[in-house]
């Protein structure tokens, strides 16, 4: 019970660092890392449901992006979340995605 109670407490802990950090970017890289999780959630989504990499690519293609520089990211991203051996569900990818995306934003202050 003891280690269930200290597992909780350090998640616990580590959630409200997380907050901390978050709160410490701006909205802008909120946003990115926001967008870009969505989407390496969709090619996660897609790669689990069987869509192969180069349909997921000509979805894109079409797609409208409000920057000039999203569609490449979006590509680069889907392709590297096709690559990976994971098989988390795409929540899971979303999550980690934008955890390791606000780090390196900070990391980058």
């Amino acid at each position: 019970m003891r280690t269930f109670l200290a597992a909780m407490a350090g998640c616990l802990l580590a959630t409200v660092a997380f907050a901390a950090q978050a709160r410490a970017l701006d909205q802008n890289d909120r946003n990115v890392c926001g967008w870009g999780s969505q989407i390496a959630a969709e090619a996660q989504h897609a790669k689990l449901s069987g869509v192969t990499l180069y349909a997921t690519r000509k979805k894109l293609q079409v797609r409208r992006f409000p920057k000039p520089w999203m569609r490449m990211t979006a590509f680069g991203i889907t392709e590297q979340t096709y690559n990976s051996r994971s098989r988390l569900q795409p929540a899971a990818i979303k999550q980690t995605y934008y955890e390791q995306c606000v780090q390196h934003a900070i990391a980058k202050k």
